[in-house]
């Protein structure tokens, strides 16, 4: 049984469409990231999913159940950090974790929570409104843990924190998810999403363009890295035609020179193919560096390529 199930939701504002026949299914268990570029509808799949707002067609299912009629077995199930997170005036860290704990039936220590988010006792005694924006995003995150909920859904959970709050975040994902917990975020930092993802989908204008693994997604745009080799004691005359020689290796998808390098792009298969062809051409190649395309390459290559 999946964790999270939409089948056909479209979802119109007036004359905007915010979601288009959107079918997306999250295994049980797996760390899944949810992309896509602003107003392309990440925000409205998850009001969708939690009711918060109702599909104009299709069907939403949650841990099983109908989100428009088990909603709150639903909610009782899922830790939710919303974008759009704010603390109650007047109440502190630990009236937000006492509140949360109680309408939950959890058993969960303040003390330990706050820890694991990385707030002191003190600052759990401070009126939560005096917190700074990292610091409410922190508390936030600690009450969607309460009672080891079976879904964590994040939306947007690193925005306001700061590197060393944003590796907490990283590691609290894993450890739920290492304990069976489905964890279904959105993010616009990618480097985060690309560090602990299963899965990504990737959504533009309201419907779903791609869901794969980072390595699916790369085998697909087609183009896994780049090779810098470094030209120290080849020829001026030599390092100009090297472009055009390299170009026309199989898997090659660019070649170009950057001051005393060659970069070229291309397959995983051809870098070894690229640096013979270096070679054989009379080049001396001092250095090589080699990268793959990162999550941010990918994510321009399906949004805006059209891919």
């Amino acid at each position: 049984m999946a964790a999270i199930q939409l089948d056909g939701v479209t979802k119109h504002f007036g004359a905007v469409t915010a979601l288009q026949t959107l079918d997306l299914t999250v295994e049980r268990g797996e760390i899944f990231g949810f992309l896509g570029p602003n107003g392309a509808g990440k925000s409205t799949a998850i009001d969708v999913m939690l009711d918060y707002v109702r599909p104009d067609a299709g069907t939403a299912s949650v841990l099983g159940l109908d989100s428009a009629t088990q909603t709150v077995e639903i909610r009782r199930r899922t830790g939710i950090l919303p974008d759009g997170y704010a603390v109650f005036p007047a109440m502190t860290g630990y009236d937000h974790l006492e509140f949360a704990i109680e309408a939950v039936g959890a058993d969960d220590d303040p003390d330990a929570l706050l820890d694991r988010v990385g707030l002191t006792a003190t600052e759990g005694a401070r009126e939560a409104e005096s917190y700074s924006k990292g610091m409410a995003q922190r508390l936030t995150l600690a009450v969607a843990l309460v009672g080891e909920p079976d879904l964590l859904v994040l939306d947007e959970p690193t925005t306001g924190l700061d590197p060393g709050g944003a590796r907490r975040m990283r590691e609290i994902i894993e450890a739920e998810a290492d304990r069976g917990a489905t964890v279904f975020f959105s993010s616009h930092i990618l480097a985060q999403v690309e560090a602990v993802c299963d899965r990504v989908g990737i959504l533009r204008d309201g419907q779903l363009v791609t869901v794969d693994t980072i390595d699916g997604l790369r085998e697909a745009a087609g183009s896994d890295g780049q090779l810098r080799l470094r030209l120290d004691g080849t020829a001026e005359s030599l390092r100009s035609t090297l472009p055009e020689t390299v170009r026309s290796v199989e898997g090659v998808v660019g070649a170009e020179l950057d001051g005393d390098a060659l970069v070229v792009t291309c397959e995983d298969a051809a870098k070894a193919r690229a640096v013979a062809a270096c070679l054989d051409a009379g080049a001396t190649v001092s250095d090589v560096e080699t990268s793959r395309r990162s999550l941010e390459d990918l994510f321009v290559s399906v949004t805006e390529d059209g891919r």
